[in-house]
């Protein structure tokens, strides 16, 4: 991704990617799509799929570390919180011309307005959990979120 996107887009993204439903081999599915994508890109990443408060996928691919895991939590927590994905957050933050940090009076140890974790919504339920990506740039574990879950989507759709 060579532009940060904007808040716009951010927002339309998280519309344009709503489930239909969201099961537990849906969750592998996912998974596995972020599997092959970083795989393919030799992306250093660690990837964790949630719902709720259940962990459904996590993997951890060669590069990567605790430290990406720690990262994960962070993310995965502001979706939690804030219910859109941990990019959106830290851009509507920065649009007020703060940075999440500063503003959120949220303790910077657990919580990161990163991009990488992205809401799981499914129509008619809202927000069900999270798919989180750490490793690479914010722009880029985020994209490779999008990506992954717009390739689902269309597999659903067939």
């Amino acid at each position: 991704m060579s532009a940060t996107p904007e808040i716009p887009e951010l927002e339309a993204q998280e519309s344009r990617l709503t489930l239909p439903h969201f099961t537990y081999d849906d969750a592998w599915a996912l998974g596995s799509l972020l599997v092959g994508l970083a795989r393919e890109r030799r992306a250093p990443v660690a990837i964790d799929i949630r719902r709720g408060s259940q962990q459904l996928f996590h993997c951890a691919l060669p590069g990567s570390s605790a430290d990406n895991d720690a990262w994960i939590d962070r993310k995965r927590r502001v979706v939690e919180r804030y219910g859109e994905s941990s990019f959106l957050v830290g851009a509507r933050f920065r649009a007020k011309g703060t940075t999440f940090e500063q503003s959120s009076r949220l303790d910077p140890d657990r919580y990161a307005a990163h991009g990488g974790s992205f809401p799981i919504s499914v129509e008619g339920a809202g927000v069900i959990g999270s798919v989180t990506v750490s490793g690479l740039p914010q722009a880029e574990d985020h994209a490779m979120v999008v990506e992954a879950l717009g390739r689902l989507l269309e597999d659903f759709r067939g």
